[in-house]
C-alpha cells in the first residue's frame, strides 16, 4: 500500500521551468547566442547539464557566460516577486491527497526560492517533508534527494510513489527504488520515460493510480 506521494516542484507543481527557460533564452539572445527550446529540454532538464556547460557547448566564452548567467539569475529572482502560477489541476490533486496519504516535496531548487514561489498559494502547508537543494550534496539524477525524503518520513521505498516531470527526476526516484509517475510539461515532453510506472498529461492523473495501488496492484 502506498503511504506517501513525493512530488517534484519546478515544472510539475508550478510553471517555473517555462519562466526560467524564457529568461535564459533572452539572456543568451542578448549575448548573440540562440538557445533552442528542444535542446534545453533535453540537455538541461533531461541530462542535468548546467547552464554554463550549455553556454560553452554553444560557443560562449567563459567570461561572457558568467556575465550572461549572472544576469539571468538576477532576472529570475526578480520574477519571483510575482506569484508563479500553479500548473493545471495541481491544487485539486494535492488537496484530494491531503489526509489520505503523507505528502513530500523533493526539489532541486534552494529552499528560499521554493518558499518565494509558494508564498501566496499555501501549498507548502500540505507537505510533511520538504527536501531542497540545501539538504543534499548530490542533486538529481542521483538518488540522494529521494533517499533523504524516505529517511525523514521513516518509510521504505515500496511504500512511496514519486511524481516527476523530467527524465532527470525519474532517474533519481528510480535509483532510490521508488516507482515514479511522470507528468511532462511543454519543455520535457520531448524526453523518453522508459523507467516510468506511468506517464500522465496532468497532475490529477496520479489519483487513479493511488486507487489502483490501494487495491493491491503492484507498482513495478
Amino acid at each position: 500500500m502506498i503511504e506517501a506521494v513525493l512530488w517534484d516542484n519546478d515544472g510539475l507543481l508550478v510553471d517555473s521551468e517555462a519562466l526560467f527557460f524564457e529568461l535564459t533564452r533572452k539572456a543568451f539572445d542578448e549575448a548573440g547566442f540562440e538557445l533552442d527550446r528542444m535542446y534545453w529540454g533535453v540537455e538541461y532538464l533531461g541530462n542535468a547539464k548546467h547552464s554554463r556547460e550549455i553556454a560553452r557547448e554553444l560557443g560562449m566564452e567563459p567570461r561572457i557566460a558568467d556575465s550572461v548567467i549572472e544576469r539571468r539569475d538576477e532576472a529570475f529572482l526578480k520574477s519571483l516577486e510575482v506569484p508563479v502560477p500553479l500548473l493545471p489541476e495541481v491544487r485539486r490533486t494535492i488537496e484530494s491527497l491531503a489526509g489520505t496519504v503523507r505528502l513530500g516535496l523533493v526539489t532541486g531548487s534552494p529552499r528560499d526560492k521554493v518558499e518565494r514561489m509558494h508564498r501566496d498559494n499555501g501549498l507548502l502547508d500540505y507537505f510533511e517533508v520538504i527536501i531542497t537543494d540545501d539538504d543534499i550534496t548530490r542533486p538529481k539524477p542521483h538518488p540522494e534527494p529521494y533517499l533523504k525524503a524516505l529517511e525523514r518520513l521513516g518509510l521504505e521505498a515500496s511504500r512511496c510513489l514519486a511524481v516527476e516531470d523530467s527524465r532527470r527526476g525519474l532517474a533519481s526516484a528510480h535509483a532510490a527504488g521508488i516507482s515514479c509517475i511522470v507528468v511532462p510539461n511543454q519543455l520535457t515532453s520531448i524526453q523518453q520515460f522508459d523507467l516510468a510506472f506511468a506517464v500522465e498529461e496532468r497532475a490529477s492523473g496520479v489519483l487513479k493510480y493511488l486507487e489502483r495501488l490501494a487495491d493491491g496492484a503492484s507498482p513495478d
